[in-house]
């Protein structure tokens, strides 16, 4: 039985941060105007005016404010979800308290901008009992202003060794009549302060990597019904480590990551939807070479691998080693160092392939993948079958169920879709599997 999820969007893509009030300008609030009016795949999936860390401590007043004229002013027309951060202390009763005031003053039906809010992320956590803490106080929010129930979500930022705990706790404690965690949302992150929290060291002073912390989030997201988003990659002009950051998070089931520049949105809005076009890989000691297609040919272009054929055998060169091989000995060779990133088409086909199948009364079925390698001038046919059963197809059905949710959601974002994909294969994607 798959886990209840208490809200419509089952990924987010993108976390993104804005000052919500900027010393010195003659806006203040001009960062959240400029945000509020992003679209299309620089527009995030959830938007977060950023009252804590982002914003001085004498601007935080003046931030509340600019969350309500701003919010009150483009809230209806932006097309992601707005979740306000504010302040909290797991050790701090006096941060709890500004954070619940800044909530109340928020959330006022007579400020106007609490249609437009989808809920609220509480930094700093602590234990599970502290997330109680703060589920009090959007219980009185909600109850004072004449909410709905549970019409605030809270989403909360994982930054010390108490609340990575916690995330073992939360699937038992949702539901319980003291309490209503059902609103919880997103599982966020935040590896700066969670460094700090384990008074970790590396020699060069940069954060360590954490990938315990990424995993035990996603776990605890996925036994709970929530979202797992990772923390901010600082490095904004490294895009390929952002990519390459992304692609990890995804091997553990964490698809969101937070966003600090429009660019970094557009990079992860599209960093987990299937590729465009499919391509094969080459292992060349240990890093996989992206083979260059001309036709229904795969060509690898480098200097690592050189190929020669002597008659009926074949030298395979890799890194410095010789193989002395067989026609059939080079092909299976080369199976076991190519791999296929398949494409939307290619994964839409084959559940659909597969669904055709299912319905003729099959349980399984084999899916052949066959290409034409070429290194040196030297060709060499490969294929591989592989057989696809239920579980293979639930296992496909991920990406185009993060597509489906997407394109739903995100309306905004329906023509650049088309764009990359094509009509056709979009109406596809939007159909198969349900």
């Amino acid at each position: 039985m798959s886990v209840q999820r208490n809200y419509e969007r089952e990924f987010v893509r993108t976390f993104f941060t804005s000052p919500t009030a900027v010393q010195g300008e003659d806006d203040s609030a001009k960062m959240l105007r400029s945000a509020a009016q992003l679209r299309g795949m620089q527009a995030p999936d959830v938007w977060i005016p950023d009252n804590e860390d982002a914003t001085a401590p004498s601007m935080r007043d003046e931030g509340v404010e600019n969350i309500i004229d701003v919010v009150s002013e483009h809230g209806a027309d932006f097309p992601g979800e707005i979740h306000p951060r504010v302040v909290w202390h797991r050790e701090d009763p006096s941060k709890r308290l500004d954070g619940f005031e800044y909530m109340r003053e928020i959330a006022d039906p007579e400020n106007g901008a609490v249609d437009h809010i989808d809920g609220f992320v509480i930094p700093e956590v602590g234990d599970i009992d502290d997330w109680k803490k703060a589920d009090e106080f959007f219980q009185i929010v909600e109850d004072e202003h004449g909410l709905e129930e549970g019409s605030l979500s809270m989403s909360v930022i994982v930054e010390s060794g108490e609340a990575e705990i916690a995330l073992n706790r939360i699937r038992d404690e949702m539901g319980k009549p003291s309490n209503t965690l059902e609103r919880m949302f997103m599982l966020v992150d935040g590896e700066v302060d969670y460094t700090k929290d384990m008074r970790a060291m590396t020699p060069t002073g940069e954060l360590p990597e954490w990938p315990e912390l990424r995993h035990n989030t996603s776990k605890g997201a996925s036994a709970a019904g929530l979202i797992a988003v990772d923390g901010p990659y600082d490095n904004i002009r490294d895009v390929e480590g952002y990519r390459e950051r992304m692609e990890a998070n995804r091997a553990k089931g964490m698809t969101g990551i937070w966003s600090l520049t429009p660019k970094q949105v557009e990079v992860a809005n599209k960093a987990p939807l299937p590729p465009r076009t499919g391509s094969w890989l080459l292992d060349v000691g240990g890093d996989e070479v992206e083979l260059v297609s001309e036709g229904d040919r795969e060509v690898y272009d480098g200097d690592d691998v050189s190929l020669s054929a002597d008659g009926d055998s074949y030298v395979l060169t890799v890194d410095g080693d010789e193989h002395e091989l067989s026609g059939e000995e080079l092909r299976e060779e080369l199976l076991d160092r190519t791999s296929y990133v398949p494409s939307m088409d290619d994964i839409v086909e084959s559940m659909e392939e597969f669904e055709a199948a299912k319905e003729a009364g099959k349980g399984a079925i084999a899916m052949t993948q066959s290409a034409t390698l070429v290194i040196d001038g030297v060709e060499v046919d490969v294929s591989k079958d592989r057989m696809w059963d239920e579980a293979t197809y639930q296992a496909a059905q991920t990406p185009i169920t993060l597509f489906q949710d997407v394109y739903e959601h995100r309306p905004d974002q329906h023509e650049e879709l088309e764009e990359i994909y094509g009509a056709d294969v979009v109406e596809r994607a939007t159909n198969v599997g349900n």
